[in-house]
């Protein structure tokens, strides 16, 4: 498929839309019908759907430089890379994907273990859309979920990942062997969304189609990505897939001594605007899992590169060019 150039798809909303203003309006939770990033990414960002061995990915791309892969958390999109984006892509080439079950990327069908939403097909799908744009090796960059995906993908890929930041997370086999009332508290969402389907799904419809009546700019976006068709299922599973089968690859890792072997840099919210530095020693839980572990809290929130992009974007930067 052809590349879709920001510009492009811009010239063909305002015909459309009559020379309708780029932000504000067109994502507002009522209108909002069309993907946002064309509105959110500068000039030069591209388009494509890329087919992956098992699903069809949703990528945004643009920059010159080394590559990196840029995957988000739940229950957002590749659009959370937008204030980040003009800056690093200054100095790299951006490869930022919806991953899949989220977002315009495909939703995959449902399996009794729920291998089809576990983090290996997800970080396989990262490997091949990289090899598609031609690149053997390159950096990743993941937030919550996808700082997930980027620890499984350093593992199951090494030959693959030169450098791994994770964003505001511990490893999942942590969590779920320390449960404590602080953590249920924290995230109860975990043990939410991994209750039997349908339940879980109909309630957070409900929720987000709420949301979604109010909600604008960003938050608009990523409504409109979990009400389309199957995202919140999707997301639900990955959720399912992080309480069993991921915890089986976790569990054998642990048992073979498998490492994360690349440069890994971890980022995380300082209290008061994360749980995650609140509740564990993160940079200590994440040196048992690589061979040259770095880190640091950082204000901003949960989603640091929407909280604190500034800093954010110059912590990535000063990382990958050691």
């Amino acid at each position: 498929m052809p590349d879709i150039t920001r510009r492009n798809v811009l010239q063909q909303a305002a015909l459309a839309a009559g020379a309708a203003t780029l932000l504000g309006s067109r994502l507002n939770a009522a209108a909002n019908t069309a993907p946002a990033w064309p509105t959110l990414f500068p000039d030069g960002f591209k388009n494509e759907r890329v087919k992956t061995s098992g699903a069809e990915i949703n990528v945004v791309h643009g920059g010159d430089g080394p590559a990196v892969l840029f995957m988000h958390g739940a229950p957002q999109s590749l659009c959370t890379w937008h204030q980040v984006a003009p800056e690093i892509s200054k100095h790299h080439r951006m490869i930022m994907i919806d991953l899949r079950g989220y977002g315009d990327s495909s939703k995959p069908e449902t399996l009794s273990d729920h291998s089809n939403q576990s983090k290996r097909p997800m970080a396989l799908d990262g490997v091949e859309v990289m090899k598609h744009f031609g690149f053997e090796k390159f950096a990743v960059v993941g937030h919550d979920r996808g700082g997930r995906v980027g620890h499984r993908m350093a593992r199951d890929h090494a030959d693959k990942v030169t450098k791994l930041i994770t964003i505001d997370i511990v490893p999942a086999l942590y969590l779920y062997t320390h449960v404590t009332i602080d953590f249920v508290q924290a995230y109860f969402h975990w043990f939410n969304y991994i209750r039997a389907a349908p339940v879980p799904e109909n309630e957070v419809k409900a929720q987000f189609e709420q949301m979604a009546q109010r909600a604008t700019g960003l938050q608009a976006e990523y409504m409109r990505g979990m009400l389309l068709p199957g995202s919140i299922h999707s997301m639900c599973e990955d959720y399912r897939a992080s309480a069993s089968i991921d915890l089986k690859l976790d569990e054998e890792d642990q048992k073979n001594g498998v490492k994360v072997m690349c440069p890994l840099h971890v980022l995380w919210a300082a209290p008061p605007g994360g749980a995650m530095g609140r509740l564990y020693d993160v940079l200590g839980i994440w040196k048992n899992e690589g061979v040259s572990v770095t880190g640091r809290a950082m204000q901003g929130g949960h989603s640091l590169q929407e909280g604190n992009p500034k800093e954010t974007a110059e912590e990535i930067l000063n990382f990958l060019k050691v």
